[in-house]
């Protein structure tokens, strides 16, 4: 027996809501919906050596990033196409990712920020090391770091997944807390 799906009753007021796609979901319910999914934090990174004499560090916050594979050791981070950073590890196929601690709340939303011009003044006051592999900037103070190579690339909708194998990590001593992302807010686990 087939089954039917049918729109919901049309709420008052809902006239005002984004169009639903085809599949019947708006972009605004969507977005709610995926709000409520507790994320951990990160900050990826790359050198552009093609940018200036020295070329220059780039950096974006991000939430969708997770563990694919243990052999071999595989991550994931989804990145917005045509994005600065998209475009970056498109020609660059080193990177790092620093796993942010909740006392890094302020470095999470300097490089979440939308419209900036250079990434250079960003970097300038962040306590920070370069990999050995990527030559990338691994925060200081992070839960962890990794090091990866680009492995593949899959354009997903209006972001591409990019995975790439652990080259390297590295972990402190004490281990901090986490800093997470729910309901549009940055958290900590108190």
């Amino acid at each position: 027996m087939q089954k039917t799906l049918t729109q919901p009753a049309a709420r008052p007021g809902s006239h005002d809501l984004a169009i639903p796609h085809a599949e019947g979901v708006s972009n605004d319910e969507f977005k709610a919906a995926m709000s409520r999914l507790a994320a951990g934090v990160v900050l990826v990174t790359a050198h552009d050596p093609d940018d200036g004499p020295h070329g220059e560090d780039v950096g974006m916050t991000a939430t969708a990033f997770l563990s694919v594979s243990l052999d071999p050791p595989l991550v994931l981070v989804s990145l917005r196409n045509d994005s600065r950073m998209d475009d970056l590890l498109a020609e660059v196929p080193v990177w790092a990712v620093s796993l942010l601690s909740e006392s890094q709340r302020h470095i999470a939303g300097r490089f979440a920020m939308k419209g900036r011009v250079s990434d250079r003044l960003l970097f300038a006051d962040v306590p920070y090391t370069r990999g050995p592999h990527s030559n990338a900037p691994l925060m200081g103070g992070a839960l962890a770091t990794l090091e990866c190579r680009t492995e593949s690339r899959v354009v997903a909708g209006d972001h591409t997944l990019v995975i790439g194998r652990v080259l390297a990590t590295t972990l402190p001593s004490p281990e901090p807390g986490p800093l997470t992302y729910f309901r549009g807010r940055y958290r900590t686990l108190n």
